[in-house]
C-alpha cells in the first residue's frame, strides 16, 4: 500500500535528511511532519482492510491514529520543554531518535509478518533507550540499564514464541495465518504462552514489568508520554495478534487481572507523581488486555475505546508532571500543594488527565471499561469481573486521592510563570478522552 509507505518515509527519511542539515532553513520541520503523519492516519481510514506486504484493519488504523498523534503532541512539547535546557544528544539527533521511535512502533503495527513485527518492537527498544536518558541523571541511567536488560530477555522469549509458531503453521504472514485458523496444538499453545511472557514484558504484565515504574517515571516527560501512550500499547497490539492465532482466553485473562491487582497494590504507597502514572499506566494496559482476551463485540471495542482515551489522558497527566516539574522541582507527591492558585492551567489539565487515566464518566475510559466489565459478564468470568472491580476502584481512589492534595491542599510558593505551551498541551491532550467519551454517548443513542 503506497500510502503506508509514504508515512513510514515522511517519518523517518525527512528528519534523517534535516539531522543531516539538508533542511537547515526549514523552521519547525519536525512538527510539520508530525502533522502530516496525522492527517495521512486519518486518510488511511478509506483504505482499510487492507493485506499485502503491510496489514491494516480498523485495529490496526486506531493504534496507527494513537502513535501518530501523540507522536505530534510530543514533538511540540519537547521544543518547550528542553528551552533553555542543554541535552547532551542534542536537539536535532533527540528529533531523529524521536521519528526513529515513532517509525519503529509504525512498523510494527503495519507489517505483515510476525517475524518483522518482532523486529519492529525490537528496534522501539534501541531508540527508545537513548531517549530515556536525554536528561543524562544518574537514576535516568541505571533506569535505562534496567529497561534494556528486562526488554531484551523478553523480547528474546518473544522471539521463541515467533520460531514455534513458524514451527507450527509454516508461515508468519499474518493475513494468511487468520485466513487459514490454525488448528491448535501442544506446540501451538507453548507458543502462545511464551509470546505472553515475553512481548508482555513490554506491556507491563505481572511480574515481568519492573522496568515499567523506574523507565516511566526517569524519562522526559515528553518520552514519558510516548511510552505510556503508545509504546506499551503497541507492544499490546503484537500480542493480540499472536492471541488471535490460538486464543488461550484463560490464561490471558488471568494475566490481565492478576496484573491489575498487583498494579492497583503498588498505586497505594506511591510518593512519586510521575512513578504513580506509570503504574497507572500499568493498571489499564492489563485492563485492556482483559479485554481483547475477552473479545466479541464488547471486548474488543471496549479495549479499542479505553486505549484510545488512555493514549491521550496519559500523556496528559505525563504533560502536566512535566510543567510541575519544571515549575517546582519536585517529584514527590508530598512535595507539591496548592497547584491550583500557582498553576491553574496545568492544574485543570493535571484533574481532567487523572480523571480521564482512571475511567470516570463521561471519559472514553469509562465507557471502554464498562464495555470490558461487561463482556467478561457475558462469558460468565464472574471472579474476574468483581476482582477487576474492586481494585480498579481501589486504583481510581488511590490516583486522585494524590491528585487532589497535589492541587488543592495547601499554598504553594509562586517560583515563576506557567510555560503557554506546556500547559495548553496537556489541557489539550487530558480533554481529548472527554471529547470521546461525548461522542461514544452520541453515537451511541443515535444508533438506538
Amino acid at each position: 500500500m503506497s500510502l503506508v509507505f509514504i508515512l513510514l518515509i515522511i517519518t523517518l527519511i525527512l528528519p534523517l535528511l534535516s539531522y543531516l542539515g539538508y533542511f537547515s532553513r526549514v523552521p519547525r520541520l519536525d512538527n510539520a511532519i508530525s502533522l502530516a503523519n496525522v492527517a495521512l492516519a486519518l486518510y488511511l481510514y478509506e483504505f482499510i482492510p487492507y493485506a499485502g506486504p503491510f496489514y491494516v484493519d480498523f485495529t490496526t488504523w486506531v493504534f496507527i491514529l494513537m502513535v501518530t498523534s501523540i507522536h505530534l503532541l510530543s514533538q511540540v512539547y519537547s521544543k518547550s520543554y528542553f528551552r533553555n535546557q542543554e541535552i547532551w544528544i542534542g536537539e536535532n539527533l533527540f528529533n531523529l531518535l524521536l521519528a526513529l521511535f515513532t517509525t519503529s512502533m509504525l512498523f510494527s503495527l503495519e507489517i505483515n509478518n510476525l517475524g518483522l513485527m518482532w523486529v519492529g518492537i525490537e528496534a522501539t527498544t534501541i531508540s527508545s533507550a537513548l531517549l530515556l536518558m536525554t536528561e543524562k541523571t544518574e537514576t535516568s541511567a541505571e533506569a535505562t540499564w534496567r529497561y534494556i536488560v528486562i526488554v531484551s530477555a523478553g523480547v528474546t522469549f518473544a522471539f521463541i514464541s515467533i520460531i514455534l509458531i513458524y514451527y507450527s503453521i509454516g508461515t508468519l504472514q499474518i493475513s494468511s495465518i487468520l485466513a487459514m485458523k490454525a488448528v491448535p496444538t501442544l506446540t501451538l499453545n507453548v507458543a502462545v504462552a511464551i509470546a505472553l511472557i515475553g512481548f508482555g514484558t513490554k506491556v507491563g504484565v505481572f511480574p515481568v514489568h519492573t522496568w515499567l515504574p523506574d523507565a516511566h517515571s526517569e524519562a522526559p516527560s515528553p518520552i514519558s508520554a510516548m511510552f505510556s501512550g503508545v509504546l506499551l500499547p503497541t507492544a499490546l497490539y503484537v500480542l493480540y495478534r499472536i492471541y488471535e492465532i490460538d486464543p488461550l482466553r484463560d490464561l490471558f485473562v488471568w494475566a490481565g487481572v492478576i496484573s491489575v491487582i498487583a498494579a492497583s497494590l503498588f498505586l497505594g504507597y506511591q510518593t512519586r507523581y510521575k512513578r504513580m502514572f506509570a503504574y497507572s499506566t500499568m493498571e489499564n494496559m492489563n485492563i485492556a488486555l482483559v479485554g481483547m482476551a475477552v473479545g466479541g463485540q464488547y471486548g474488543l471495542i471496549g479495549a479499542l475505546l479505553l486505549l484510545l482515551s488512555h493514549s491521550f489522558g496519559k500523556a496528559g497527566a505525563f504533560y502536566s508532571s512535566g510543567s510541575i516539574l519544571r515549575y517546582t522541582g519536585n517529584k514527590m507527591i508530598d512535595g507539591v500543594r496548592g497547584l491550583w492558585k500557582s498553576m491553574p492551567e496545568t492544574s485543570s489539565a493535571l484533574l481532567l488527565s487523572s480523571f480521564a487515566v482512571t475511567g470516570t464518566p463521561p471519559f472514553g475510559t469509562f465507557f471502554g471499561e464498562f464495555l470490558i466489565f461487561y463482556s467478561l459478564f457475558t462469558v460468565h468470568y464472574y471472579a474476574q469481573l468483581v476482582l477487576l472491580l474492586f481494585f480498579v476502584m481501589a486504583a481510581f481512589i488511590s490516583v486522585n486521592y494524590n491528585i487532589t492534595k497535589m492541587v488543592f491542599h495547601g499554598e504553594a510558593e509562586k517560583n515563576g510563570e506557567e510555560e503557554p505551551v506546556m500547559s495548553g498541551l496537556a489541557l489539550l491532550s487530558s480533554a481529548i478522552p472527554l471529547l470521546i467519551g461525548i461522542i461514544y454517548v452520541v453515537v451511541t443513542i443515535g444508533a438506538l
